[in-house]
């Protein structure tokens, strides 16, 4: 055993790996999930990953045993019952909860749970729904019926404060409630005089799925035993307070005690517990606050009786039968009887100790980090000081990490190079905006205008005017090793602490070279001799370009370069990235005839589409990386052409306006780099260029990393991978690293500096499959990153020093062969 797993034994030993139970953690790993191999898989907090035993003993269950439709008196159905009510006694066992005191409803998720308590609740207008910041969407989304119905809704902050011994205490002085402004809608139902009583709800998460950290249960209590002392005045405090725990990460590692702490709803996931079924979830529900709920859809199973053509029907009794709408997903609640074996034969409170002790260990080595210069490396969310209070946080981490300067490494780009290092975590703010504004320090504005740059969940962006949008999140399960924790701080240390500069040129990173380069180590080439190789336009954004001799220049780049796109019908632009076989669509425009062609092996027939046709569809107005644009698309013939094509409904629209694209605000323009010239549907810029000399150096190192490998396959890349529009030849590799700008013949461009690359260069373009071995991307990240960011190639703007004429005009003609003169950066 090594040094540093032996000192991690000694202070979480008693705590990790199930030394009381059947199995251990090694033993565990290596029977149950031997499918991982070398993955580090730490996303539990997103789903944990299910046990082969598990599959093994669910599959020999189905196809061992007849379930039918519960809804029947068959054999079949009769067995099918008895595990459905074998499996609600499970859940209710889990939370323990007496079955005379609660309910135990299968929902299609934690979600559907949470909806069907807002749905039913019963709102008026003196109501309030009041949940905690920290809050997930599936939470938050309950006020809309709050606010339909004329209630308040309102968010609050909660400390936890202490004795001065640092017990905790357990009444209504043990916490400090900070409330933000009152939600109300003008345009509610105004409803008749009150009766009877009036019902509140209060949501909390039993533990936070953006920063780990646990809210105590002791909060279900004091909301309805002391609301008053807690809310300090009216009007929060009419009324009877109901409340919510969603329990949909917290029951991973620690289930609700509901003898101890009665709350009223309980909202729970089974694949967030044992990984499989997915698509199955809980809501428990206290027997008295089940009389509250009111229902109005009813369907097969939730009714005794009903009269298609009157107004009758009779609902029936039991209300687990009369909530779960239609047939319950009985297979998959079948299922849930081998998870629930394999927690219990570790047991809850085994894995809770055993994840903690992960994630502590990971929180302690992450707070210890330091650049060279000294400063932090990391940032970790929900702490406060650098003591770290493992009882209050569950196995999640969640951080951002920062550069020697101070600038934020963005989260994309963490999870990036953490997926070529063969670690699966996640990034972003996890469906949690209270969550990501409070840790982030996000205001509304800062939201609205991310919103407003085009930033949705699961984009691009990670840094928005300098700040993150969001963060990085590592989570642990049952299953997760000291091993995976180790290799996770491995790759920190390797990729984001800065270390002593190297000095063998050959082992140089981008940032060494691009400062040997200024100072002529690497920069000692004679320029003479560099010429433009190849040209290339790509009239489709993603699909196949096509080579030239020579093209024409507009004020948009090269003359059609980019300037159609495929959207599918829920408006999202298609890409390589999750269509690879658009890059097997080939293009070719024919200036003479004024048309463009397109072919695919899914197709038959060629497309032919006329430059200068009138026969487009409706103009319309997009969005595409903040620029907004004037569109229109073509008949229902073409769009056919392409579904085909790319096996997925899509339409083609091409960039119409006359005038520049125009961004809805220009302190706020994303991942473009530039933002005064008039693009078409690129990310970034204009032009990429790409050198055949760095081409081939990079080509010797995957040489050399290849033969280092035992199961190595060759791997040679061309230029075409990287879909530059100029490669050019005659210069050092990288020495386009350097050049301010550029002259090419009589037509000047500025370098933006160096394009920041993606998984999407891993996918051969011949065939449209993405490489398994991860490269060239995996070579690149080790010697071509700076501040994060892997690049290759430089972005150009073409410096026009009048409007450009028609095409005939020879000087904005680009053309093979011609002469590059570049301009290095100065010290």
């Amino acid at each position: 055993m090594d040094t540093q797993k032996e000192e991690f034994l000694k202070e979480f030993g008693q705590d990790y790996g199930y030394p009381n139970a059947p199995k251990n953690i090694d033993d565990i790993r290596a029977s149950e999930f031997k499918r991982l191999g070398d993955v580090v898989y730490l996303d539990h907090a997103g789903a944990t990953l299910y046990s082969e035993l598990q599959m093994e003993a669910i599959i020999k269950d189905l196809t061992t045993n007849v379930y039918g439709n519960p809804h029947s008196q068959s054999e079949s159905s009769l067995a099918t019952s008895e595990v459905v009510r074998a499996a609600r006694q499970l859940v209710l066992d889990y939370c323990n909860a007496s079955p005379k005191d609660y309910k135990c409803v299968f929902t299609s998720g934690a979600t559907a749970a949470l909806k069907l308590v807002g749905e039913a609740f019963p709102w008026r207008r003196e109501s309030s729904f009041m949940y905690t910041m920290e809050n997930h969407n599936s939470v938050l989304g309950i006020k809309e019926y709050a606010l339909n119905q004329g209630a308040m809704a309102f968010a609050i902050d909660i400390e936890e404060l202490e004795n001065y011994s640092g017990l905790p205490r357990r009444d209504a002085s043990s916490i400090k409630v900070s409330r933000y402004s009152v939600q109300r809608r003008n345009e509610a139902p105004v409803q008749e005089a009150p009766e009877g009583n009036i019902y509140n709800l209060f949501a909390f998460p039993s533990e936070c799925n953006f920063s780990g950290r646990k809210f105590s249960l002791d909060l279900v209590k004091i909301i309805k035993e002391d609301s008053e002392r807690v809310l300090e005045g009216p009007p929060h405090n009419k009324g009877c307070w109901m409340v919510l725990i969603d329990a949909a990460k917290g029951c991973t590692t620690q289930p609700p005690d509901l003898a101890s702490f009665p709350a009223d709803f309980v909202v729970i996931s089974f694949y967030k517990i044992f990984g499989y079924p997915t698509g199955l979830g809980a809501l428990i529900v206290h027997t008295e606050a089940a009389k509250l709920l009111k229902k109005t859809y009813f369907s097969g199973g939730t009714v005794a009786a009903s009269i298609p053509d009157i107004d009758f029907i009779k609902r029936r009794e039991g209300f687990e039968e009369s909530f779960e709408d239609g047939t319950q997903s009985f297979l998959s609640i079948a299922s849930i009887h081998h998870g629930f074996r394999i927690i219990h034969s570790l047991t809850a409170s085994a894995i809770a100790r055993h994840t903690s002790s992960l994630a502590t260990f990971v929180r302690n080595m992450l707070l210890a980090l330091r650049h060279e210069n000294g400063a932090s490396v990391c940032i970790l969310y929900g702490m406060h000081g650098a003591k770290v209070p493992k009882h209050k946080f569950g196995p999640t981490v969640t951080f951002n990490l920062k550069h020697p300067d101070g600038s934020w490494v963005g989260y994309r780009e963490v999870e990036k190079l953490a997926s070529l290092s063969g670690i699966q975590l996640r990034t972003g703010c996890f469906c949690n905006p209270g969550a990501c504004m409070k840790y982030l320090g996000l205001s509304h504005m800062d939201i609205l205008l991310n919103v407003e740059a085009g930033h949705i969940c699961w984009d691009d962006y990670d840094i928005l005017r300098g700040k993150p949008i969001g963060a990085v999140r590592i989570s642990f399960g049952y299953m997760s090793t000291f091993e995976d924790a180790r290799k996770f701080i491995s790759f920190v240390v390797k990729y984001f602490v800065s270390k002593p500069n190297a000095t063998a040129t050959q082992h140089l990173s981008l940032e060494e070279s691009l400062s040997l380069s200024k100072t002529g180590v690497l920069n000692s080439l004679s320029t003479v001799g560099i010429y433009v190789r190849s040209i290339t336009v790509y009239p489709i954004k993603s699909c196949a370009g096509f080579s030239v001799d020579s093209w024409p220049l507009s004020n948009s780049g090269l003359l059609h370069d980019r300037e159609w796109i495929l959207k599918s019908p829920n408006g999202e632009i298609l890409t390589q990235k999750k269509v690879p076989e658009m890059c097997v669509i080939s293009t070719f425009i024919d200036l003479n005839q004024g048309v463009l062609l397109v072919e695919s092996p899914h197709c038959k027939e060629k497309l032919q589409i006329n430059l200068e046709s009138d026969s487009y569809g409706v103009k319309e107005e997009m969005v595409l990386h903040a620029q907004r644009y004037e569109v229109q698309g073509y008949d229902n013939e073409v769009d056919m052409w392409f579904t085909n094509a790319i096996c997925r409904p899509c339409t083609l629209l091409r960039f119409s306006s006359s005038e520049d694209p125009c961004y809805m605000n220009k302190c706020n323009t994303g991942t473009c780099r530039d933002v005064e010239s008039r693009l078409n549907f690129v990310n970034e810029a204009q032009f990429l260029l790409v050198s055949q000399e760095s081409v081939s150096e990079l080509n010797s190192r995957l040489m050399i990393n290849m033969q280092k490998s035992s199961n190595g396959q060759p791997i040679h890349v061309d230029p075409m991978r990287f879909r530059p529009n100029l490669v050019i030849s005659g210069a050092e590799p990288f020495a386009e690293d350097c050049w301010r700008e550029l002259r090419i013949g009589n037509k000047c461009f500025t370098s933006l500096g160096g394009c920041n690359r993606c998984q999407m260069i891993n996918i051969d373009h011949h065939t449209g499959k993405a490489q398994r071995s991860k490269e060239p991307l995996a070579t690149l990240a080790s010697f071509r990153r700076l501040k994060g960011k892997i690049t290759f190639g430089i972005l150009l703007r073409y410096e026009k020093s009048e409007m450009v004429g028609s095409i005939e005009d020879s000087t904005s003609l680009l053309q093979v062969g011609e002469r590059v003169y570049p301009v290095s950066n100065q010290l």
